[in-house]
């Protein structure tokens, strides 16, 4: 087989749709190329466009190394994907975390942080060496895989259920994320009024200004950037002042960092530090991802361009997620420093004489501090007055609105892949925050707050469950030189790639095998046995997949059945057309 040109990529060769053949590559997979789009400044453009209505051009500069006007130019994608590192899952996680176990597992934070770069990595180096986001690429190249006739070699018939399945599978993830977003939005709003918007107000809050918010890329893509920056910086300051009003122990915030230990940690600390990884990395990030850096001009058919466009969305998602890890420690370290080893009883006595009208939340008794995001800002007002509880609240309000918006475009972008659909822009919106907010809505009017909280433990674990969906299929696709030619993950990526997602998932199953047992109810133990093995057979399909990519090519069915004459692939992938309508 010979290797492909150097300077084409596979997204620009010619569609094998044009003669009927099929282009084989290392036996099973096949080149695809990016859907047709309109032409741009067009009104169907304008209409049907999802955050890409102009792309930004890189500026041309002699230095060969290093750029600070290119750097400027790449800068914005990985702000955007660096919000879900700060939604509202993951500050309760933070909060969580600072009250159970104190300084001792800000080390499972850096770990979690860092791997979350090394997949969103090959999220974005999918999205620039393709010109497809990971949904576009599951639409061309997640087909269910049928046997070739052995004599007649015919194609395999139409046949998308494991892509559906995939889409639904990640369409649940982002519902579970968008859930967790809009019910921080509601508490913020209800510290933020002392009660007086109901937590069903603050829902109706969120769905209005989210749409307001949504359509701000009309004014520009820049202009858009900049204001999710903006709404990071509120974050930062708000749980800096935090940071500051309580000071932390330096040295112990340090030792907790950068020395992996936790001595005395029990049960509810293993958890809890299962718990982070789970909140950290999330499935649809890596979809919105590589769906972003799309948004810079980039001729593909340029290697070096491609290699240069890699390696400054690389350094531009280092600093957004440091600047992210920075904000998560802000919190860890407030409720590490002032909640760890609390009493209930100790929290209620000051609450009483601060005057909060919260004192009922926390019982007379001796066991420990249990805090959310609400309890998390009442107890701060007890504790350093009504001021850190109001800025507690608009950092919270600031995560909830930016991750619901980078929420809503996960949801555009999922589904224009999956489906290959090219509806409206506010059919768009209105349907994939329709999916989110409905549920929300129902158990913001009929339940209190408490059961508003406790519903991040379970959205967490279906996070947990979902996360393999999208974390075998980006190692999959940018193993394969047939998509990603000269950029394929080299045998180190592929390698340490494995490991990284063997562990994650293996971690995250444990968390939702810890969650279930403490259901404590028999016909909730054989639902979920029965949800276990389609949810495996699925998972081992996807792995199966990405194991011959990763090159074990003895797992094809050609190799199980014995062989195929004349070396033709027992394997084909079905190519689909540019868009349905």
């Amino acid at each position: 087989m010979s290797k492909p040109n150097q300077n084409e990529h596979s997204n620009l060769k010619e569609s094998p749709q044009a003669n009927g053949d099929i282009q084989n590559t290392q036996g099973q997979y096949r080149s695809i190329s990016p859907p047709a789009s309109p032409v741009a400044g067009t009104l169907d453009d304008e209409q049907f466009s999802t955050y890409f209505e102009e792309n930004i051009p890189i500026p041309d500069d002699v230095t060969k190394t290093f750029s600070f006007r290119k750097l400027w130019a790449f800068t914005g994608p990985g702000f955007l994907m660096s919000i879900a590192y700060l939604d509202p899952g993951n500050i309760e996680s933070d909060l969580q975390s600072g009250a159970i176990a104190g300084f001792k597992l800000l080390w499972v934070l850096l770990v979690a942080t860092i791997i979350g770069l090394l997949l969103q990595r090959l999220g974005a180096r999918l999205g620039v060496v393709t010109g497809m986001h990971l949904a576009e690429v599951c639409h061309r190249q997640h087909s269910l895989y049928t046997l070739l006739h052995i004599h007649t070699f015919k194609p395999p018939p139409p046949a998308q259920v494991p892509r559906i399945i995939l889409w639904l599978m990640v369409e649940l993830a982002i519902i579970g994320s968008d859930m967790q977003e809009v019910i921080g939005c509601a508490i913020a709003f209800n510290l933020l009024s002392v009660g007086r918007i109901p937590l069903w107000g603050g829902v109706l809050i969120t769905i209005t200004d989210t749409f307001v918010f949504l359509f701000l890329d009309r004014f520009g893509l820049r202009k858009l950037e900049l204001f999710f920056g903006f709404l990071i910086t509120i974050m930062a300051i708000s749980f800096g002042y935090e940071y500051v009003k309580v000071g932390p122990d330096q040295g112990e915030l340090l030792k907790g960092m950068f020395l992996p230990y936790c001595q005395g940690c029990g049960t509810p600390q293993m958890e809890q530090a299962v718990g982070i990884v789970g909140a950290v990395i999330m499935p649809h990030n890596i979809y919105l991802h590589s769906a972003l850096v799309k948004s810079r001009q980039i001729d593909r058919r340029n290697n070096e361009e491609v290699k240069e466009a890699n390696k400054y969305y690389f350094i531009e998602s280092t600093i957004a997620l440091f600047v992210s890890f920075l904000i998560n420690v802000f919190v860890v370290a407030v409720f590490a420093e002032a909640f760890y080893k609390k009493t209930n009883k100790e929290v209620n006595l000051q609450c009483n004489a601060s005057g909060s009208p919260h004192t009922e939340l926390f019982p007379m008794d001796d066991n420990p501090l249990e805090v959310d995001i609400y309890k998390g800002g009442v107890v701060l007002g007890c504790f350093f007055g009504s001021a850190a509880l109001y800025i507690w609240a608009v950092g919270i309000l600031a995560a909830g609105q930016s991750s619901t918006m980078t929420g809503t475009y996960s949801g555009q972008f999922v589904m224009e892949g999956f489906l290959n659909l090219r509806w409206s822009r506010f059919a768009r919106v209105l349907l994939t925050r329709s999916i989110a907010i409905f549920p929300t809505l129902l158990v913001a009017i009929f339940q209190d707050v408490q059961h508003m909280t406790g519903m991040n433990d379970f959205l967490n674990v279906l996070q947990s469950l979902l996360l393999p969906f999208a974390l075998i299929p980006i190692l999959t696709f940018t193993s394969m030189t047939s998509i990603m030619d000269d950029f394929a993950n080299g045998l180190f990526w592929k390698i340490g790639g494995g490991v990284v997602v063997l562990i994650v998932c293996a971690i995250n199953m444990y968390f939702v095998v810890v969650y279930v047992q403490s259901l404590d109810s028999v016909a909730l133990y054989v639902l979920a046995a029965f949800l276990c093995i389609a949810y495996l057979c699925f998972v081992c399909y996807l792995a199966w997949q990405c194991l011959i990519a990763l090159g074990i090519s003895c797992l094809d069915v050609s190799c199980l059945s014995g062989g195929v004459s004349n070396n033709r692939p027992a394997l084909l992938i079905e190519e689909q057309p540019a868009y349905d309508t």
